[in-house]
């Protein structure tokens, strides 16, 4: 049985950032990028297989904590190099997942 419509972007996002966290590590030996990309990957991922399940809350919520987390680090550090690739990138993806995903936790909140 498919995903529904409201895992996809967990699972995109999810994806990216762990392809983003290896290129990060390829291109400039960055261990700190490796090491989120996998574990903020990992957790979104997580998300959406709980969304495709019966924890559709706490999917989105996972989610949505994530993101957060993803737009609030890398925010912080695209104010402070004022590069946009890849941190100003992470922090709009992020920032956009955060508003979807909190959106959807509260459609499915008791």
């Amino acid at each position: 049985m498919a995903p529904p419509g409201s895992a996809h972007p967990a699972f995109g996002l999810g994806a990216l950032t762990i392809a983003g966290g290896i290129a990060g590590y390829v291109r400039k030996n960055s261990k700190a990028s490796l090491g989120a990309g996998v574990v903020c990957g990992s957790l979104l991922i997580a998300s959406g297989v709980m969304i495709s399940g019966d924890s559709q809350y706490n999917g989105h919520s996972l989610a949505a904590g994530t993101s957060g987390l993803m737009a609030l680090g890398m925010g912080q550090r695209f104010f402070k190099t004022g590069k946009f690739m890849p941190s100003g990138l992470v922090a709009v993806l992020g920032a956009a997942s955060l508003a979807y995903h909190v959106n959807k936790a509260l459609e499915w909140k008791d």
